[in-house]
This record gives C-alpha cells, sequence and structure tokens, in this order.
C-alpha cells in the first residue's frame, strides 16, 4: 500500500445533526443521560435533594446486589476468600448507603410536605432493588410480590429471588459441609433463628479447628450491623420530617419502620455473643 491508512470516527450523523464532541468520560458514565433524570415537581429547593439522594440510593441498592450476589455464589463453591472479598467491598457501599441519610437530615416538615403530595403514593417501600437486597438477606415475603403485578419482568426477578437461597443460606450450608451442622433447608419464607444455628456459631467462634470460619462469622456481623444502622437512621430520618403519618405507600410510617429496626439480621451471629 502506498500510504498508511488511519481510522476515524465516523462522523456521520445525517442533514443538521450536531457531532457528538462530549469528552470520554461523558461518553462512559452516559453524563447527559444521568443528569436530565432529575425533575422535581414544586419549586421547593429540598425536593431536588431528595430525588438525587433517593436516585443515590437506588444505585447503591444495585451495588450491594452485585457484590452480595458473588458473595452468595463464592460460599456455595466453597471460595471463602472471594464471599469475604465481596462483603467488604459490600460493607463500603452499605456505609455510603447510612451517610446518604445525612443530605435529608435537616429537611423540615414543612419543607418535606410542600412537595409531598405530589408524589401520591410513591414510596421507597415499593422499591425492586431494596425488596431484593431483603430477600438477599432472608427477610422473604412472598405477599410483597403482588405490589408487581404490573411489572411482569420485575416480579419474576423477585420471585426467584425469593426461590433462591439467601446469602445466609450459603453460609450455613458451608458450615454444614464443615460438619458444624446438618443440612438446611433454604425457605421462601423469612428466615427463623434456631438453637442448632447458634449451637454451630459457637463452636466456630470456641474451637480452634473451626477458626477459619471466623472471618466469615465477623463480615456476615459488619453486614449485619450496617443493615440494622440504614434501618435505625430511615426510623429517623421519617420521625424528625414527617412523624407518625401514615407512609405515602400506605404503611404505618413509623410504626412498619420501628418494627424493622428492632429485627436482628442473621440473629444467632448476635445471640452467641451472651455466653462467648
Amino acid at each position: 500500500m502506498g500510504h498508511d491508512t488511519v481510522e476515524t470516527p465516523n462522523l456521520s450523523f445525517g442533514r443538521g445533526a450536531t457531532p457528538d464532541r462530549s469528552t470520554p468520560y461523558a461518553r462512559y458514565v452516559r453524563l447527559d443521560e444521568l443528569h436530565s433524570l432529575q425533575h422535581p415537581r414544586s419549586k421547593e429547593p429540598a425536593e431536588l435533594s431528595f430525588i438525587v439522594t433517593t436516585q443515590v440510593m437506588e444505585l447503591l441498592f444495585d451495588l450491594l446486589r452485585h457484590e452480595w450476589t458473588i458473595a452468595r455464589q463464592a460460599l456455595r463453591e466453597d471460595d471463602l476468600p472471594a464471599a469475604l472479598a465481596a462483603l467488604r467491598r459490600g460493607t463500603h457501599a452499605q456505609d455510603v448507603l447510612v451517610d446518604s441519610w445525612d443530605l435529608l437530615a435537616t429537611m423540615t416538615p414543612q419543607e418535606f410536605n410542600s412537595f409531598r403530595s405530589l408524589f401520591g403514593e410513591a414510596s421507597g417501600f415499593q422499591s425492586a432493588a431494596f425488596l431484593h437486597l431483603e430477600f438477599l438477606l432472608g427477610n422473604k415475603n412472598a405477599a410483597l410480590l403482588a405490589m408487581y403485578d404490573g411489572m411482569p419482568g420485575t416480579q419474576a426477578g423477585l420471585t426467584e429471588a425469593l426461590r433462591a437461597p439467601s446469602l445466609y443460606d450459603e453460609a450455613l450450608a458451608l458450615l454444614a459441609r464443615r460438619g458444624l451442622l446438618p443440612p438446611q433447608e433454604a425457605s421462601e419464607q423469612r428466615y427463623r433463628p434456631s438453637e442448632e444455628v447458634a449451637a454451630a456459631w459457637r463452636r466456630v467462634y470456641t474451637e480452634p479447628e473451626s477458626a477459619t470460619l471466623r472471618p466469615l462469622g465477623e463480615a456476615l456481623l459488619d453486614v449485619a450491623e450496617r443493615v440494622t444502622r440504614w434501618r435505625q437512621r430511615h426510623l429517623s430520618a421519617v420521625k424528625r420530617t414527617m412523624g407518625g403519618k401514615p407512609g405515602s405507600g400506605g404503611s404505618s410510617g413509623l410504626t412498619w419502620l420501628r418494627k424493622s429496626a428492632e429485627q436482628d439480621v442473621f440473629p444467632e451471629l448476635w445471640t452467641i455473643r451472651d455466653g462467648l
């Protein structure tokens, strides 16, 4: 060939179109799309903070689902280092989630009430991404799937999560394979604590031959503690901005949040502390 050929980007956009001159960063992160997703419905300045915070939380829910799913699969494959790494990455996302309530902490009831009626019956309780996390934790409730009757794809994904073993189920299955526990059957119901499981974790923490599993217990407890912090901050934020009013999605508001905050995740890892 007589000349070197150089590839040039295709800048043919059609008649009258403007070439895309955005930066590689903008294209990779899809900034134009990202920054076009905030549409306040009122003139209240605090509404934009409410929308952005909610959207950030939803993205972090997806990130947590990604990490917990990796951890669950790694436990199934007896790859404890990979499971611990995924759980550790997830705790950083959880920390950001907990701290994200700070963006709403100073919103007054007057500010919130000025736009609350504009989003009608919309509620974070309806978040499919959050419900998926609850199912991964073992907090399963098949009745909640009815919320998604009009969203068959979403409902199918949640149904699969409901039927699949939870993260804790896979941790207990690992304990069973190590001879610490009889095989446990995964359930589509909310996890119920048992003395049998507590005894297995007690052995993990007291028997030298089971010491290699202690990092898993501590990593799961790190997850559980952050779940409780999230619920407590949610309760506090709602109590501050709207008091005891019913939730916009029809929930009992503070009553439901308070009950949720009092429920320990991975309960045996907490109860065995009494005797260690």
